[in-house]
């Protein structure tokens, strides 16, 4: 985990709780607040490693690619299936941001994608979680789509492949049948950008 030194930051000790899956960690510091005084705090953060997220569009149908699978936390946080809907996403694994987007797409969704767009990066929950995630869109169409997708077997991915009409998308986020924040974020960028 990358830590980096600042004024209002002093006497950083980082103690690994678990790496089981990926690696939490516990932060002992000293915070200079803004009275000038410094106080104790404690604070835990989840690295996973930084990822990345496209959504696939096709202009001419007014379609976009999205994905279904099972996710554990939401399971445990009132999704009575723990499925949910989203767009394709991975973790870079020590690629490029680009790289890793190109081979997530054809394991998740079939489809080899010829020119990507990075619109933007963000941190997804800082918090808690140390990820930085790189935001893609792409255009798509039948002819690019070379396997049926449904993720790594080796990773035990078990993934739907969605094609949806995108006014169809966007209601979706206001029924509740899409909760995935950076799914949102990427429907908005393309209405917001009058891509679709």
């Amino acid at each position: 985990m990358k830590t980096q030194a600042n004024g209002k930051i002093r006497n950083l000790q980082l103690e690994v709780l678990s790496d089981n899956w990926y690696t939490l960690r516990k932060a002992n510091f000293e915070y200079l607040n803004k009275k000038g005084k410094w106080e104790q705090q404690s604070r835990e953060a989840y690295d996973r490693g930084n990822g990345a997220v496209i959504l696939l569009y096709n202009q001419e149908d007014q379609t976009v690619i999205l994905t279904r699978q099972f996710r554990l936390p939401t399971l445990v946080n009132g999704n009575e299936s723990g499925m949910l809907i989203e767009a394709c996403a991975g973790l870079l694994d020590d690629e490029s941001p680009e790289k890793a987007i190109r081979r997530e797409t054809e394991e998740e969704t079939g489809y080899h994608i010829q020119n990507v767009e990075k619109i933007f990066e963000a941190y997804m929950s800082p918090g808690s979680v140390t990820e930085i995630l790189y935001f893609f869109i792409a255009a798509y169409t039948e002819s690019m789509k070379q396997s049926e997708g449904g993720g790594a077997e080796e990773e035990h991915e078990e993934i739907e492949v969605l094609k949806v009409n995108f006014e169809k998308a966007m209601e979706m986020i206001d029924t509740g049948e899409i909760k995935d924040a950076k799914t949102i974020m990427l429907l908005q960028h393309l209405r917001l950008k009058n891509i679709l």
